[in-house]
């Protein structure tokens, strides 16, 4: 696939380790690039997407993972019993891994505040969210009784804010706005990361 006209950086993925036969056969020292969070190689594996897209989402829009040696990069899991761990870093404009070195007054994890909220609501909700319902939650909390599907779409945003992310094309970049329910778009929910 060419380059894709796209306002996201692109993404490597290395294998790192290899736990088990994968039928995709990937070995260590593999590199796979996507040419933006939103667009895998041809043939990717979709259990692998589904892992590494809170991942790729969050160091899409600037997220460090402040204990990691390089604060842009992170290790995925494949989700089919960790046969395979894959290296995921971010490129810069000038084609070139971004680095940002490991924070060395980092004292372990520090959850962000977060609220999620109806902001759009059509349709008939089986769990019976409306408009302007609310919820409150720390770093990547689950919420108890919380909609199973909508928690799987609001997680990535979740994911990328407790890191740092910031929405560049949102009016305030602490949030995003349009974290659509599933079951037929009936509620879009708004994820702000609250500072402090």
């Amino acid at each position: 696939m060419s380059q894709i006209n796209s306002p996201f950086p692109r993404l490597k993925l290395t294998v790192v380790g290899v736990y088990g036969h994968c039928y995709h056969g990937y070995k260590i020292g593999d590199e796979l690039i996507l040419e933006d969070f939103t667009h895998p190689p041809k043939f990717f594996c979709l259990g692998l997407a589904h892992a590494l897209f809170p991942v790729s989402y969050a160091l899409s829009f600037g997220a460090g993972f402040p204990f990691r040696d390089n604060q842009r990069s992170l290790l995925v899991t494949c989700p089919d019993g960790g046969k395979l761990e894959f290296k995921v870093e971010v490129f810069n404009k000038d084609g070139r891994i971004e680095e940002i070195a490991r924070d060395q007054n980092y004292q372990g994890p520090q959850p962000k505040k977060m609220v999620i909220e109806v902001v759009k609501a059509k349709g008939k909700c089986a769990y019976g969210y409306k408009l302007g319902d609310k919820w409150e939650t720390e770093g990547l909390k689950t919420i108890p009784g919380f909609c199973g599907a909508a928690f799987h779409t609001v997680f990535p945003a979740l994911f990328a804010l407790n890191f740092g992310a910031k929405f560049f094309f949102m009016p305030d970049p602490n949030s995003i706005d349009t974290v659509t329910c599933p079951d037929a778009g009936n509620i879009v929910f708004k994820v702000t990361r609250v500072e402090e």
